[in-house]
């Protein structure tokens, strides 16, 4: 059985976290509303959970999760470096609709998929979204809908595609423009964007001060 939390109301925000949080220490799915489409996460160390998100929205693991932090800092732990161009767009654009492609630290013990030792990463504009993620660390995350189906606008178009493979539903309402976000790909000797979502071009030019291309 699967339990919708109502988080515009605070107590039941409350419980909807605390239950959250539980869920995603003990190796079990949640869903959690972002700035953009309503996301599925789970603990991103956790190889078995990110087997079941997978599972769960019904695709391989040749479609890696991208990670969702809880701060600029986090990153620092995360990746093998941080790039001046990943620095510009973190302080742009973060939190929000912009996600970032950087060589993920080899240390690190996690198999968000065939990701080719990199990781996209992002630190979603939601209050609720952020609260949930300084409490239980980085997050595998994918948009809450079964492969071939439209992204979850709200907790219960999730609820609708995903039902009791996710316990906990955290209703933050109606997502925003229900625009993915931006995907920026710095790991090679130039950057890219493989998708152009809630952060247009236009800024992310302006912000690196180059015209980037896009990805064909």
């Amino acid at each position: 059985m699967s339990t919708v939390y109502d988080c515009s109301e605070p107590s039941n925000r409350a419980a909807g976290l605390a239950a959250a949080a539980g869920a995603v220490r003990s190796g079990r799915l949640v869903v959690l509303p972002t700035d953009t489409v309503y996301g599925i996460g789970c603990d991103a160390f956790d190889a078995e959970a990110v087997r079941s998100l997978l599972d769960a929205k019904g695709r391989g693991p040749d479609m890696p999760v991208p990670v969702l932090v809880g701060s600029w800092t986090t990153i620092d732990g995360l990746v093998l470096s941080v790039p001046r161009q990943a620095r510009a767009l973190i302080e742009a654009f973060w939190p929000g609709g912009l996600s970032i492609v950087l060589p993920h630290a080899p240390s690190l013990a996690w198999d968000l998929g065939q990701t080719r030792g990199t990781v996209m990463l992002r630190m979603p504009l939601h209050p609720v979204a952020l609260e949930l993620l300084r409490d239980v660390g980085p997050m595998a995350v994918s948009s809450a809908n079964r492969t071939g189906h439209a992204p979850a606008a709200s907790a219960q178009e999730a609820r609708d595609q995903l039902g009791d493979a996710v316990p906990v539903y955290l209703d933050g309402g109606l997502s925003g423009e229900n625009i993915a976000s931006t995907i920026v790909d710095l790991t090679g000797p130039d950057a890219l964007i493989l998708r152009e979502g809630a952060v247009s071009k236009k800024e992310v030019d302006e912000v690196l001060g180059i015209e980037v291309e896009v990805a064909r």
